[in-house]
């Protein structure tokens, strides 16, 4: 099934969800929508940036975070957060940063409020699946470990592993091409700006997930829909009228 790039839509509103009945997939980002692992990321990013003297020994705040950071490919990251570093020397943080953040997970990542009965919803009626992210693959699949979710998904994409990371569509549309699904039957759930604009560009409508990231910037990047988590009512109520195919193909 070949993909082509989709040109970006002028808006996506709600309703762009109850057009895609029968609904034939879902695609979901990792970090912030499946677990609210930015805290864990926030703490690793404050801790090591300290260490080597990043803004003057000053601690970032969570709005530094969320602007500058949160939702970003780490080679960009390096390159921005280290103009005048040497790559390989900014890439080898990002990669302490990563370690890290695999050290504290275990312990502290917690799935967002109503994911398995989501989840489960998906399995009942036989949806199309994947896992779309931008972070490194070691990361993903201790994630979805942790939230006993890698059976769960049977296509995992990671950023640096396509041609262009996200805020490009590259990755959701490999996604979309090696579950065999169509993106006029298809919407993704992301939690970053960066992440919303990689799947409206890959032609797609995006919920978006308040987990940290304020909501103003996921309808900005051109959300669909926000909600709070995967019990919203507003979700549940879109779920409802979307009629998905099931395994014998009758909707």
């Amino acid at each position: 099934m070949a993909i082509c790039f989709r040109p970006l839509p002028q808006l996506w509103s709600g309703s762009a969800l109850r057009k895609l009945a029968p609904l034939e997939a879902i695609l979901f980002d990792i970090d912030g929508t499946l677990c609210d692992s930015d805290p864990i990321h926030f703490s690793a990013f404050r801790e090591l940036l300290q260490q080597i003297g990043f803004n003057d020994g000053v601690p970032i705040t969570e709005e530094f975070y969320s602007a500058n950071i949160s939702g970003g490919h780490n080679d960009d990251l390096a390159r921005s957060l280290f103009p005048d570093m040497d790559h390989q020397k900014a890439i080898q943080f990002m990669d302490d940063k990563e370690a890290f953040f695999r050290k504290l997970a275990p312990g502290q990542l917690k799935a967002v409020d109503g994911l398995h009965d989501l989840c489960r919803w998906i399995e009942g009626r036989n949806l199309k699946r994947a896992a779309v992210t931008n972070a490194p693959r070691a990361n993903a699949e201790l994630m979805l470990s942790l939230l006993g979710l890698t059976d769960f998904f049977p296509v995992l994409v990671i950023g640096s592993e396509c041609d262009r990371a996200k805020p490009f569509p590259d990755p959701y549309l490999k996604a979309l091409e090696l579950i065999g699904a169509s993106p006029d039957h298809t919407f993704v759930f992301e939690d970053s700006a960066s992440g919303i604009r990689a799947g409206v560009a890959a032609g797609m409508p995006v919920v978006g997930l308040t987990t940290r990231n304020p909501g103003k910037a996921l309808s900005d990047a051109g959300a669909s829909l926000l909600i709070n988590d995967f019990q919203d009512p507003k979700l549940l109520s879109v779920l409802e009228e979307l009629k998905p195919v099931t395994e014998n193909g009758q909707v």
